[in-house]
């Protein structure tokens, strides 16, 4: 079957380079980028196609998407207008929707489908799953439906709206709260505080908001500034931020005790479902505190760490816990890995992952036990043991050489290492045998 064409102009970096790895194994993928030595790379090592034109890309591709900075969308959807083919579909996925809506409808041609979108989440997302999208297509054409059931048949949570409404929406979502974060974040720089020193200090809760302020201000500034200029109802939003941060120092320092809890009471009625948001946040601050106790208990045993941006896992023992690092060893090699960039795996998963991935060692052991000896529970007391994966009686044997009152049993016998083969040769032992 013939693939689909997808074309992702801005497909070197960020989201745009993210989307490769959900679109390669369903479709045929082409990419463009600003610097064609970095997109041949990337098309290289992810292996896609790279294409220099930008209107050569619109004219194969079946859907095209269009992730470029914000201040260049409106500019690349005329640029490339003209050279979509018939039948096609437009697809942009910038974090305002109001120019591109516009241009789209203005610039392309009555036989191409337009549907823009915005992916709620960022380059670093790992998964689709329960990831929001919001479409705001203005007309839904033969497109629609298949874009909408593709989506959720990768179980995104899709939101249908108006550009305008999308704006309005992000502009609390994304206009006030990154505007917040940063000013908090420059407020403690200009303040000459050292982060790392109120870590003896914090509480979970400030360590969760230290995280997520961190998490917004590392963001490309460029991408930051475009979020707060080009949408609409930015100038609004920030007036009407200063003025509550205003109002709440006024109220303190005149000392009016009264008038701030009204503005706190106030606030927190309009927060919605307080229970639900306290339950979301225990359950951050707990997993927290599992992951670091878990860790903790587990110094000087075996571990298996995922990387959960690379995927790699790293197994080995772990040596120790140093502030915010585990230091792993395996054999004389030491890895140190960011605990916030790690999940433990579960033991049945590390052992499942050691069967996989490691070269098993296969053995046969021959062991003299008595006449009476049950072999059957020989073999289930053996697989017992996780490393030890397998085993099967080859021979029986009481000739000459072997005690009329004993019996000679080759078993071969599958383990993870070498070491998991002389734990069976001591289990035979206990079982009253004498290896040969």
């Amino acid at each position: 079957m013939i693939k689909m064409n997808v074309g992702i102009i801005g497909g070197s970096d960020g989201l745009g380079k993210t989307l490769i790895y959900y679109f390669r194994d369903e479709f045929e993928v082409y990419i463009s980028a600003r610097d064609h030595k970095k997109g041949r790379k990337v098309a290289s090592d992810l292996n896609v196609n790279y294409i220099e034109s930008n209107e050569g890309l619109a004219n194969i591709s079946d859907i095209l998407v269009i992730s470029v900075p914000i201040e260049s969308t409106c500019d690349v959807i005329r640029e490339v207008a003209p050279f979509m083919k018939a039948g096609s579909l437009m697809v942009d996925v910038t974090s305002v929707k109001e120019g591109p809506s516009r241009t789209m409808a203005e610039a392309l041609p009555d036989s191409v489908e337009y549907i823009p979108t915005h992916p709620v989440f960022g380059p670093r997302t790992t998964r689709l799953d329960n990831q929001v999208i919001v479409l705001t297509a203005d007309k839904k054409g033969k497109w629609y439906p298949k874009v909408y059931d593709y989506l959720a048949g990768k179980n995104m949570r899709i939101i249908e709206a108006s550009a305008e409404k999308h704006d309005f929406m992000m502009s609390i979502v994304q206009v006030l709260t990154h505007f917040s974060f940063i000013s908090t974040a420059s407020a403690i720089e200009k303040l000459k505080v050292n982060i790392s020193e109120t870590e003896d200090y914090e509480s979970p809760i400030y360590n969760l908001m230290i995280d997520m302020i961190a998490r917004i201000v590392s963001q490309n500034p460029y991408l930051t500034y475009n979020i707060q200029s080009m949408n609409e109802n930015g100038e609004t939003v920030r007036n009407t931020f200063a003025e509550a941060v205003n109002e709440l120092k006024d109220v303190i320092n005149n000392n009016d005790e009264d008038e701030f809890v009204k503005i706190a009471i106030r606030a927190t009625k309009n927060m919605g479902d307080i229970t639900n948001a306290l339950g979301r946040s225990d359950k951050a601050i707990g997993a927290l505190s599992y992951e670091y106790t878990y860790l903790n208990n587990s110094i000087g045993q075996e571990v298996g760490l995922k990387h959960i941006y690379s995927g790699t896992i790293h197994v080995g023992i772990l040596e120790d816990i140093d502030g915010k690092t585990a230091i792993l060893r395996n054999g004389t090699k030491i890895k140190k890995l960011r605990i916030a960039n790690i999940r433990i795996l579960l033991p049945e998963e590390l052992h499942q992952w050691k069967i996989e991935n490691w070269n098993t060692v296969t053995r046969s052991i021959s062991c003299v036990f008595p006449k009476n000896v049950n072999v059957e529970i020989i073999q289930k007391t053996v697989l017992m043991h996780d490393n030890l994966l397998d085993i099967r009686l080859t021979d029986a044997y009481n000739g000459p050489q072997i005690d009329d009152r004993s019996i000679s049993l080759t078993f071969e016998v599958t383990a993870l290492t070498k070491e998991d083969i002389e734990r069976v040769k001591e289990l035979f032992t206990a079982f009253g045998g004498v290896i040969r």
